[in-house]
């Protein structure tokens, strides 16, 4: 079964995480502060890292950092905590590359919901490597295996959630793909009109593709609505 590292400095709330993804059958580790929980993570190489952003002495956003630099663990998906629902945090956590967010006080049934989501996500080779759906569209080929897209021979490396969002714009190619659909097909759940959520991974992927597509743009934005993909 998956194991799961979950770092926060509330004792209460860190053993409430633990005692119900004990339940589900995840072997849980803990840590009550920044540098242990990175240690941690370090030495067990969990599936997924539960992460509180405000911590003494070495905060959330710092710990996402160090696992995202690291090639041991800069691979692990990172679901943050906060007391705090201000847009700018979420932005901050999903530059450095946190995968989800969830702000307290949460339910226990959103939680699990939350981290099934990212396992399944990160522990399954993307759709698109089944046989039936679309790889490739003129210059542009996408690589499940590696999570990955190559455009004129030139190779992007994607995070799975950046590969999902792609994936699902390249399947629709020259329709559009709300909003909704997006945040309840790759999150696997339907948050509340959370659209920033999308746009900072929207504007990450532009980056990586701009950087490989020689100033062609593929993804478009129809506001109000959604994105479309074309080639």
């Amino acid at each position: 079964m998956s194991k799961i590292l979950v770092i926060d400095d509330d004792n209460a709330i860190n053993e409430l995480i633990k005692v119900n993804l004990e339940l589900e059958g995840y072997t849980v580790y803990q840590a009550y502060d920044g540098v242990t929980g990175f240690a941690l993570c370090k030495q067990e190489l969990p599936a997924l890292v539960v992460l509180d952003v405000m911590m003494p002495d070495v905060d959330g956003f710092t710990v996402a950092q160090r696992i995202r630099k690291n090639d041991d663990t800069k691979n692990i998906p990172i679901l943050m905590l906060t007391a705090l629902s201000q847009l700018n945090d979420k932005v901050t956590g999903f530059n450095i590359g946190v995968d989800d967010y969830l702000v307290k006080p949460f339910e226990m049934d959103e939680l699990r919901v939350r981290v099934r989501a990212l396992l399944k996500r990160t522990n399954q080779i993307p759709v698109s490597a089944s046989t039936r759906d679309l790889l490739t569209l003129g210059e542009v080929t996408l690589l499940p295996e590696t999570y990955s897209v190559k455009i004129d021979g030139k190779i992007a490396k994607l995070t799975p959630i950046e590969f999902d969002i792609l994936n699902l714009l390249f399947q629709n190619h020259g329709n559009m793909v709300s909003s909704a659909r997006l945040l309840k097909d790759v999150w696997g759940y339907s948050p509340d009109d959370d659209i920033e959520t999308i746009r900072v991974h929207i504007r990450h992927l532009r980056t990586k593709l701009d950087k490989i597509s020689n100033g062609k743009k593929y993804i478009s934005t129809i506001y109000g609505g959604g994105y479309k993909f074309e080639v």
